[in-house]
């Protein structure tokens, strides 16, 4: 039986202070290059870019919008240094700089051989999913996002796949999951909803998670909260942030994360495990001994809720069976 690995990484903020080393540093110094070892051992790595990557734009016009992420072109290349196949701008920063910044995202990450999903230049490719091949298996991504509403694309308006997923699952994005269904494998659905900071997940994410499941998605992963939550079947709730430059929480500690790595076969996920990550400032490396023993003890927290059991492997990867 084909079996494949998935990588998965949540916020992945390139703009400002990273913004400003991408653009001369090299990747290294925003990478570290044991994560990228860590990452070459994947079949396939998709991660959400919490940014635009330009060097055009203004900044979106909105009453009370008070951060505008950009990152420099050569971002993309960083991206794919990295060994990232697909990225989701579904998103509240996908639009950060405008259309011609999205324009733009588009091409450079196209350029550099990453597929996008979640934000296009009408609504129907803002909702298009991308097949992606991962070892022998034909794995299907598509993004969305709940938030916020006039970033949503239109019949001839730039923007992402928005849903309000407060009321719940609209027809379109069952649609979608169902023709994911019938040409591969496996279907990975990636959300960006809920609040900032959230500690667990929120009503309406728990209720929209079950749906997406009933629809046909194979694995739902969600991003948003800028820290991990917990893992309930074949879903995580909240991937957590990846790199950025943002202030430290001192009690949610959303300077340290977790890279996953998601074993599949034909019949969906088997098994993950969660990598402990340190975010320095501008910069993401693997966690110290004592960064590690905080993850695993705030995961294993987080995963008991929904009576999800997580062991620790000898590497220190925690490791979590799903059937």
């Amino acid at each position: 039986m084909a079996v494949a690995t998935l990588a998965l990484a949540g916020d992945t903020m390139l703009g400002r202070g990273v913004a400003q080393r991408l653009a001369t540093a090299p990747f290294r110094t925003v990478f570290a290059p044991a994560l990228r070892e860590l990452t070459a051992e994947a079949d396939a790595f998709v991660l959400n870019l919490e940014c635009c990557v330009s060097d055009r734009g203004a900044p979106w016009a909105a009453p009370g919008k008070r951060f505008f992420f950009r990152a420099p072109p050569r971002a993309a290349d960083a991206l794919a240094w990295l060994g990232v196949d697909c990225v989701t701008l579904a998103n509240n920063h996908a639009l950060d700089y405008g259309p011609v910044a999205l324009q733009d995202t588009r091409r450079h990450l196209a350029n550099a051989g990453i597929d996008v999903v979640g934000a296009g230049a009408e609504v129907d490719q803002a909702r298009e999913w991308r097949m992606l091949t991962v070892g022998d298996l034909r794995l299907g991504v598509l993004g969305v996002t709940d938030h916020p509403p006039d970033y949503a694309a239109g019949p001839a308006r730039p923007g992402v796949a928005y849903a309000d997923l407060a009321s719940g699952v609209p027809g379109w994005l069952r649609q979608h999951i169902t023709a994911m269904v019938q040409v591969t494998e496996v279907c990975l659905v990636t959300p960006h909803w809920g609040p900032n900071m959230a500690g667990r997940p929120v009503r309406h994410v728990r209720a929209a998670a079950a749906a997406l499941l009933d629809a046909g998605a194979s694995l739902v992963a969600g991003h948003s909260a800028h820290i991990c939550q917990g893992v309930a079947g074949r879903v995580l709730y909240d991937l957590g942030d990846f790199i950025d430059d943002y202030a430290t929480h001192p009690g949610l500690r959303n300077d340290l994360g977790l890279l996953f790595l998601v074993t599949l076969d034909a019949q969906g996920p088997i098994k993950l495990e969660a990598v402990p990550l340190a975010l320095d400032f501008c910069r993401t490396r693997l966690a110290d001994t004592a960064e590690s023993a905080w993850l695993k003890d705030r995961f294993t927290a987080a995963c008991a809720e929904w009576g999800t059991e997580v062991s620790a492997a000898d590497d220190g990867r925690l490791v979590v069976r799903l059937r």
